[in-house]
């Protein structure tokens, strides 16, 4: 097995005007592509994938939004038998310049989700995409700008949260952004919480430009934290927000910043998973520039000792973008999945990483998915879409438009 110690001492010893033949050497030593499923081709810049089974039929389907196509769709899941051809697509509404849309239950159904839409550039909006009563698929759905979100910042993700605050369950709109005056916060309904007009931003942080934003219970105080990565500014870095609690969650007061690590370092997109499996949920971080994935290893229950080991990007790859894990090879022991921006041919731009373990020792085997095909992926989401009984990759990419690349799949065929 080929470890990530000997694929660094490669890369050092050979000269820039042999990159084409090593990346052509690393490709075949990494195997085949992967196969390709589109599920939506149709416009420009797709941004992120989120899931939820929103018409009840106990599959995952998909909310995407296009950012330079100025949508935001969601996506039926046609079951295992039609899963290979493009997804039944609804159009939720207008959304320029959206960089993220995200599920939400903000009017306490229980059973529908809105959809999210968070608008950067010049449209420093967000937009809430009410579901219809049934049959969220054929039925038209409403789109609402929520006015407390207007000009207040470009806005960048969000997450549903349960604050703590509301007897009757449900959700509440947590959402972060980049650039000047960049906060991170939620938005609380005073009332009726179909009336947008009366919900109030309410501000936990500053912040730089927000990549990832978790809803967890970070201390085991059964209520929910904020995790966060942030890539610029002087927050960067991995952190979580403490959740004070009940009544003083509303005060309008930041809460209180807890350090995981990557102070130093650009961070992008984060994963949260027991990677050792010792029984407590670890941190993944991407990092730019150098290309990495810092490992943090929870240490206790209180989220307050962490242990950093860093696994590098495996070479010939664009710049490091997303991580996911899973055990796509059923050998029982958690692989990675990394994707990238900037990969342009002949860079691969989503590869998988194959845990081994002596002992204590991780070791990781780079081995490709997308091959030179797509220049700048997004976040990874890992299921088993045909049901053969693997996980296999969903994610997007909103570059490379001539070989139709958008929202897709690709097939594990390891088992």
């Amino acid at each position: 097995m080929r470890t990530f110690a000997n694929t660094i001492l490669s890369i050092a010893l050979i000269p820039t005007f042999l990159s084409s033949e090593y990346a052509a050497g690393e490709a075949a030593e990494r195997g085949a592509p992967w196969q390709c499923h589109i599920i939506d081709q149709s416009s420009r810049g797709a941004d992120g994938v989120k899931l939820f089974d929103a018409d009840g039929d106990g599959l995952p389907d998909i909310t995407t939004g296009w950012e330079e196509g100025g949508i935001t769709r969601i996506y039926r899941n046609p079951g295992p038998a039609q899963v290979k051809k493009l997804w039944p697509a609804v159009t939720l509404g207008k959304t320029r310049q959206v960089e993220d849309a995200a599920w939400i239950d903000l009017d306490r159904q229980h059973v529908r989700k809105a959809v999210v839409s968070c608008c950067e550039g010049k449209t420093r909006a967000i937009y809430v995409h009410w579901p219809p009563a049934e049959k969220p698929f054929e039925n038209s759905w409403k789109q609402e700008v929520l006015p407390a979100s207007k000009d207040r910042m470009m806005w960048m993700f969000a997450v549903p949260a349960k604050i703590g605050l509301d007897s009757r369950g449900g959700e509440e709109l947590v959402a972060a952004g980049k650039g000047p005056g960049a906060e991170i916060g939620w938005f609380m309904s005073k009332s009726d919480t179909r009336d947008l007009s009366t919900y109030e931003w309410i501000t936990l942080s500053q912040a730089g430009w927000i990549m990832s934003l978790f809803a967890i219970d970070m201390d085991g105080d059964g209520d929910q934290d904020l995790l966060t990565t942030d890539r610029k500014g002087k927050l960067r870095g991995c952190r979580w927000l403490e959740n004070p609690g009940g009544p003083i969650a509303i005060m309008g007061k930041p809460w209180k910043n807890h350090w995981v690590g990557g102070q130093d370092r650009e961070v992008m997109f984060a994963h949260l998973v027991d990677l050792d499996q010792d029984g407590l949920q670890d941190i993944l971080v991407v990092t730019r520039a150098p290309d990495e994935v810092l490992w943090f290893r929870r240490l206790d229950t209180g989220g307050q000792k962490w242990e950093k080991q860093v696994i590098p990007f495996p070479g010939n790859t664009g710049s490091g973008k997303g991580v996911a894990a899973g055990d796509l090879d059923g050998d029982g022991l958690l692989d990675l999945v990394l994707s990238c921006e900037h990969a342009e041919p002949p860079k691969s731009g989503v590869v998988w990483m194959r845990g081994a373990r002596d002992g204590n020792q991780f070791r990781w085997e780079p081995q490709e998915i997308s091959g030179p095909r797509g220049i700048k992926y997004d976040r990874i989401e890992l299921l088993d879409l045909d049901a053969d009984g693997d996980l296999d990759v969903l994610s997007c990419e909103e570059r490379d438009q001539k070989k139709g690349l958008g929202v897709f799949w690709y097939e594990n065929p390891l088992k």
